[in-house]
């Protein structure tokens, strides 16, 4: 709830008099616990949880980022009437099964099973990547790319086409699950995972103010 989008939300928010929640999943940030305790499914009560003990009542709109986005998208249903739009930003939903797994080989595949976890360098952080055995079953318990998905609301999506992490391709798959009313899709050429540079983070609360005027 640091990071660069976060922030910069959050000044939007201030400046145009909304409320705004940000909030760290259990194991991540400034929240108790460990990661490696963590699953999809653990992370969704986290955002349930945090959305109900806001005060602010009234539509509301979603903004997820890479994980966050499959966060978001599992937490849709749970909303109800009250979720006017989403925005999802590099979204990774269903990246356990369909991103993390075909690029496993047989060794990282046999390091799973002997030890439970498998760990790999970060470019995003001096500590490593952890992938758990759990984060991984309970994945498969919780995708959302298996079908149409119906959120009930407006949605935008912006993925960047030089992103290492999640490939364009995937948000163009996810894309074709969506009703197409009411969906954008802004692709970056040379817009990167985070999606954080100053002109990443105008585009960002551009698509926001219109789901916003929409709502």
């Amino acid at each position: 709830m640091r990071g660069t989008k976060a922030e910069r939300l959050d000044a939007f928010a201030r400046a145009n008099g909304l409320a705004f929640l940000r909030f760290d999943y259990s194991g991540h940030g400034e929240s108790d616990g460990r990661f490696e305790d963590g699953t999809i499914g653990s992370w969704r009560d986290d955002a349930e949880a945090a959305v109900a003990a806001q005060a602010a009542e009234g539509p509301l709109v979603l903004v997820g980022s890479s994980m966050g986005a499959w966060i978001a998208l599992l937490l849709a249903p749970r909303l109800g009437a009250r979720l006017a739009g989403m925005l999802l930003l590099a979204p990774a939903p269903d990246f356990t099964e369909r991103l993390l797994l075909p690029q496993l080989g047989p060794e990282h595949l046999a390091e799973l099973e002997r030890q439970g976890f498998i760990s790999e360098p970060s470019e995003y952080s001096e500590a490593p990547n952890i992938y758990t055995k759990a984060l991984i079953e309970d994945g498969r318990e919780n995708l959302v790319m298996t079908g149409p998905i119906h959120v009930g609301c407006p949605v935008h999506i912006i993925q960047g086409q030089a992103d290492p992490d999640v490939p364009f391709a995937h948000a163009l798959e996810l894309a074709a699950l969506l009703p197409s009313d009411g969906l954008t899709v802004t692709l970056v050429p040379d817009g990167d995972h985070r999606l954080s540079r100053p002109e990443d983070l105008e585009r960002v609360e551009r698509a926001l103010s219109s789901l916003i005027a929409q709502a």
